[in-house]
């Protein structure tokens, strides 16, 4: 019982004694023109959220709240959404998110170069936290995870560096980076994008693939990224040098992400999702409107917090004819109005119009969106601030689809704003994100 009494008390020690840094500068090249002017953690998802949110939740949920998001790629959009929404912190007590963007630190003057050294360019600034611990984040996945149960399993094993793994079928591993791990889960070999990834011990058909989560010692991080900056070899990524070395060094353990997902694994499949292409970002956001979507937004006891406008309520009226629309398995947000159309899996985000007559199916519409009179969309995303011509037909024809937007090989569209300008010959102006 005490033994028990010991691992709570530390459990809930650790993530005061942590800082997370949350690493959100890329682009997301293969999200197209959704990244066009945001980087890929400040996409929207869900109906309301932004990718980054995600990691910033899980955070405050496992009770750390000493947090910098770095930022380099197109970052006005994040930097604006963490100011509105996530300002809540108490700087008198020792909490924060502090935006840390890629100001030439160094005397060389350079930009990030790599992931690990965007974090050597602010280890000054982690030094003066004092922290124990170093909890390194990609902020571009959409999960839910327990990090003070990592941050556990990593001092009680005394890792030098634990690499959060997820467990995919060996058959799509070689998409990833994949851990080979022993059976007391010591990570002996780190292989970036296998043609033939290794099993896991005891289950030869499921691969182990990194998540981008790292839990570091603090003193140790900071040798080995002054080390790295030493290596005119290196390309300074966490990835493909920092975690392949420490591997090299035999003192990287692997922490599954069923040991700390939330809910946890004996009540459902855990759930971890990359959505860094227009395809999985188009299903991750359509499973959303399934009777039993995998990632549940409704736990309220790991909320997803985010910045949201306050908008009235969604509003559903007849055509002019008197005739009401028909809505199946669709996530409306906040500010909608929508006019005796057909919607079915769809999800619209906040203060999105739909004009009557329309024809909507599998569709993820962004927010500030207006449809037009009679526009037939189907297999879609539609970026923030697009206005759809009246009659307008999309999703149909495969053809005029690929001429006209960006279409994907599993006839997903793309359509963004700048591409309607370009079609219909009006000036396209950027609209604040």
């Amino acid at each position: 019982m005490k033994f028990f009494v010991d691992k709570l008390l530390l459990a809930s020690q650790l993530p005061r004694r942590t800082i997370a840094l949350v690493l959100a500068g890329g682009r997301g090249s293969r999200l197209m023109n959704l990244t066009d002017n945001r980087a890929k953690p400040a996409v929207y998802f869900g109906g309301k959220f932004r990718i980054i949110d995600f990691a910033l939740s899980n955070c405050l949920n496992s009770g750390i709240r000493r947090i910098g998001v770095v930022t380099q790629y197109r970052p006005h959009s994040l930097i604006r959404h963490l100011q509105r929404g996530w300002s809540f912190l108490r700087g008198e007590q020792n909490e924060f998110i502090d935006l840390m963007p890629a100001g030439m630190q160094m005397e060389e003057g350079v930009w990030y170069r790599g992931t690990a050294d965007a974090v050597l360019q602010n280890m000054d600034i982690l030094r003066s936290y004092q922290p124990d611990y170093i909890l390194i984040l990609a902020g571009d996945h959409i999960y839910k995870m327990d990090y003070s149960q990592m941050l556990l399993d990593h001092v009680e094993n005394k890792s030098l560096c634990t690499v959060a793994c997820v467990e995919v079928p060996r058959s799509d591993a070689s998409g990833f980076g994949v851990m080979d791990v022993d059976e007391d889960r010591k990570i002996t070999g780190f292989l970036e994008k296998p043609s033939d990834p290794p099993g896991m011990p005891g289950n030869p058909d499921t691969s182990l693939a990194s998540m981008g989560v790292y839990a570091f010692n603090a003193e140790s991080l900071y040798s080995m990224l002054s080390e790295d900056a030493e290596d005119h070899e290196s390309s300074h990524d966490f990835g493909k040098d920092i975690i392949p070395k420490v591997v090299r060094r035999g003192e990287a353990l692997a922490h599954y992400f069923s040991m700390s997902c939330v809910p946890p694994s004996s009540l459902v499949k855990p759930y971890w999702r990359d959505v860094g292409t227009v395809d999985s970002f188009w299903s991750c956001n359509l499973d959303l409107t399934s009777n039993m979507p995998e990632l549940n937004l409704y736990d309220e006891e790991w909320p997803i917090w985010t910045y949201q406008e306050q908008e009235p309520p969604a509003k559903f009226v007849p055509d002019p004819h008197g005739m009401d629309g028909v809505i199946a398995n669709t996530m409306v947000s906040g500010g909608c109005i929508i006019c005796g159309s057909k919607i079915s899996n769809t999800i619209l985000f906040s203060n999105v119009r739909v004009n009557p007559f329309c024809n909507i199916d599998q569709a993820v519409i962004l927010p500030s969106v207006e449809i037009g009179q009679g526009s037939r969309l189907k297999r879609v995303i539609v970026d923030r601030g697009c206005r759809i011509p009246e009659g307008l037909v999309i999703g149909e024809d495969p053809a005029l689809d690929a001429e006209r937007f960006y279409r994907t090989s599993n006839g997903v569209v793309l359509v963004t704003d700048a591409m309607l300008a370009r079609l219909y010959n009006f000036t396209h102006i950027p609209r604040a994100e």
